[in-house]
């Protein structure tokens, strides 16, 4: 009902037209005509015409271009949902993963090294979620650049 909204406020004002010209007995074509032949002697009465195609056409443009508004804001609002739902579940994959490095911390000989390079993976995991969900202008490229390894700044994948 909210998307036919214009159209029942010009359905409504066109039956109030038709009632108030029945009415009083008015002829608002005939006015009209007057109108123009009125303004004939100028020979402004082709502007009239050439006012009310582009008028038209500027309301389709301002329609698709509301339209269009409404599609990204919707795919915003998707692309969201989808950061903060994969943030949620690579938060819950890092809690258990810390499981897994208390137990590796109390794990006498186990080599040191392989700790570091799996802090060294949580960091850089924790920074790439982190600027996904930091992203202000939603295009392919920013989310590209966003999760690329920062050792290659200036390469676009």
């Amino acid at each position: 009902m909210k998307c036919n909204r214009l159209t029942l406020i010009g359905a409504a004002i066109a039956a109030l037209i038709v009632v108030l010209s029945n009415m009083f007995e008015l002829d608002p074509f005939d006015r009209l005509v007057e109108l123009f032949e009125s303004v004939e002697q100028y020979e402004i009465d082709e502007y009239f015409i050439a006012a009310l195609v582009f008028l038209l056409f500027w309301l389709a443009d301002l329609l698709l271009l509301k339209r269009e508004q409404r599609v990204e804001a919707e795919k915003i609002k998707i692309y969201k949902a989808m950061i903060f739902s994969t943030q949620h579940i690579l938060n819950n994959f890092l809690n258990q993963m810390l499981l897994f490095k208390m137990a590796a911390e109390e794990t006498p000989g186990f080599d040191q090294n392989v700790l570091n390079m799996y802090n060294k993976i949580i960091s850089d995991t924790t920074e790439q979620i982190e600027a996904l969900s930091s992203i202000t202008e939603i295009s392919e490229q920013n989310i590209k650049k966003a999760v690329l390894p920062q050792t290659y700044p200036d390469k676009t994948a």
